[in-house]
């Protein structure tokens, strides 16, 4: 049975820990603990199911204990989504998911809190003090059964259309672990797949697909009942058990209880820290204004 997981850290769990091709290191700042991933080659890629990359892990104090807009923490995660970004030039932010769905709200929910900039320009903006604000672009795609729209085509028409230099997606994602959910960002240079952690997947928004560079954040908000049962009994998971934990074949996830909590405030942290990496010009105090 495949363990279903989109974040890189428990690939690497799962795969072990001595797998040539791949580059691991952890550290502590400013009372975060924070892990970086890099995945050299083909081997590695194919050992862990994870695209060549770098894929930092940051674990954070459970999201039900709240983050002031000013805590310095949001700094340094925002010094963490920044070393994978260009230095200079538009950036498009995109919001993945369906605010409808609580698990799956993540992405809009952190967009609408996210500075768009790109209008901000000439005159006005030297008058009001905001030249030094970096543009950026701001989305919510839905999800293709609002739209009948793929997400990666819907992007690719407004990179095409307005030329930015990189595209930041936020997506909530899947892991095998309760004790991770709302308590894990990850942040990647790879790219993503939309619905893939919960086996519902599309195109591929990525580099490659898409033509500029794809930085990708997310929280797990949701764990496969089925790699949950496998976790819980240390092993693969038998026939009368998965008939208990997929009941006529339906794929089910766990949620927690106060899921509506943690994506609202797992969203703020992000929206925050963006903010922070793609307006190093201004203090949190002055974003928090702005925003």
């Amino acid at each position: 049975m495949q363990l279903r997981t989109d974040l890189a850290i428990e690939a690497r769990e799962i795969a072990g820990e001595h797998i040539g091709g791949m580059e691991y290191k952890k550290y502590k700042e400013n009372g975060l603990e924070i892990s970086r991933l890099t995945i050299k080659n083909k081997a590695a890629k194919q050992a862990l199911g994870k695209e060549i990359g770098t894929y930092i892990t940051i674990d954070l104090p459970s999201l039900t204990d709240n983050f002031t807009e000013t805590d310095e923490r949001l700094v340094t995660i925002g010094r963490e989504i920044k070393r994978l970004l260009p230095v200079n030039g538009l950036v498009l932010v995109v919001g993945l998911g369906n605010i409808e769905i609580t698990p799956d709200s993540l992405g809009p929910k952190t967009s609408r809190r996210v500075l768009a900039t790109r209008h901000i320009s000439g005159e006005i903006a030297r008058a009001t003090g905001l030249d030094k604000l970096r543009p950026v672009a701001v989305m919510q795609t839905g999800v293709t059964g609002q739209t009948g729209i793929e997400t990666g085509e819907y992007i690719l028409s407004i990179v095409k259309r307005i030329k930015p230099n990189a595209v930041v997606v936020i997506d909530a994602l899947a892991s095998r672990k309760l004790q991770r959910l709302g308590c894990t960002l990850q942040i990647s240079d790879t790219g993503i797949s939309p619905g893939a952690g919960v086996g519902n997947h599309r195109t591929k928004i990525n580099n490659e697909t898409i033509g500029v560079p794809v930085i990708a954040i997310g929280v797990p908000t949701v764990v496969d009942a089925q790699t949950l049962a496998s976790d819980i009994i240390k092993g693969d998971v038998n026939s009368k058990l998965e008939h208990l934990v997929t009941p006529k074949g339906r794929q089910m996830v766990v949620i927690p209880r106060e899921i509506d909590l943690l994506t609202e405030r797992a969203s703020r942290l992000i929206a925050f820290a963006l903010n922070a990496a793609l307006q190093n010009e201004f203090d949190l105090k002055d974003l928090v204004s702005l925003m």
